[in-house]
């Protein structure tokens, strides 16, 4: 208990004087030395805190399966994810498909389509609606992942977590959203149903992009440091947030169209507020994980 009392009075004292996470970083170089890494534990430290930038990435393509748990393959494997890269780049330059001219998230869709066998027959062909959501996520990732290899297997990865393992949960995010919304704040639903706006509200900005081309990057790692330990239900709280944060300018506005066009432009100095406020939402809604180390 008096270990407790300790580490609750420091952990205050760190947020006080500006050094909120210092025990939390400390606490992850723990759970990094572990080996075989337990998979469970940084899910559940990533859900409950933010990961510091210096060990996000590391984080996520083990969370992601790049990198498996085990120290001593890691070395291999991104040798091995390095020559795939390779190949697969080659493969398309052969064939044409992109040059050295081809802008790198251009690239990175056309080996994904590559790999997962759905190449169109020319470069020229239109774009399906789950390749502007690949595009829309790469053009995120890149703006967090200096290495393309990384960025390649982090965008594959995560795209992949999105159609496998949340393919039955995202059809259900608008409805959780006019769920959340009505218990923090009836009155700016009501609104919104009386502007027929809540069909047609952003939800594949929201919900299938992930706010990628929504918020900044510095807001954006922090919602998806959830999303890829596991939780997309995040995604409904930021939302709900956006819709909080902004009520008095949603209130003015009379029409499906013009709140719509609001919501998918919002101003980005709001960003940081909105993302904390949304995951003390999610944590006040569905609990916050018990850290075990």
């Amino acid at each position: 208990m008096a270990e407790d009392s300790q580490r609750n009075f420091r952990s205050v004292y760190y947020e006080k004087v500006g050094f909120r996470g210092v025990e939390e970083k400390k606490s992850l170089e723990i759970l990094l030395k572990d080996d075989p890494l337990d998979i469970e534990k940084l899910c559940t430290f990533s859900q409950r805190f933010p990961l510091p930038s210096m060990y996000r990435g590391f984080v996520w393509k083990v969370l992601l399966g790049i990198l498996p748990p085990h120290h001593e393959s890691h070395a291999q494997v991104m040798m091995c994810r390095k020559e795939q890269y390779t190949d697969v780049l080659h493969a398309l330059k052969v064939i044409r498909f992109v040059s050295d001219s081809t802008p790198q998230v251009d690239v990175y869709l056309r080996m994904h389509q590559l790999e997962s066998g759905k190449l169109p027959r020319s470069p020229s062909f239109p774009l399906e609606p789950e390749d502007e959501i690949f595009l829309a996520i790469a053009k995120a990732m890149e703006e967090m992942v200096e290495d393309n290899v990384d960025c390649y297997w982090l965008i594959r990865c995560f795209v992949n977590q999105l159609n496998n393992k949340f393919r039955d949960s995202l059809p259900q995010l608008p409805k959780a959203f006019e769920q959340y919304l009505n218990l923090e704040d009836s009155r700016l639903l009501n609104h919104m149903k009386t502007c027929s706006a809540v069909t047609k509200l952003p939800y594949d900005l929201w919900f299938q992009k992930c706010f990628a081309g929504c918020l900044p990057e510095s807001s954006l790692q922090r919602v998806w440091d959830k999303v890829i330990s596991g939780s997309c239900k995040i995604l409904v709280f930021v939302a709900v947030e956006i819709l909080l944060t902004f009520k008095i300018k949603v209130m003015a506005l009379n029409s499906a169209e013009k709140i719509t066009k609001f919501l998918e432009n919002i101003p980005q100095d709001s960003s940081d507020a909105i993302v904390s406020k949304a995951i003390d939402l999610w944590h006040k809604h569905c609990g916050t994980p018990v850290h075990s180390m």
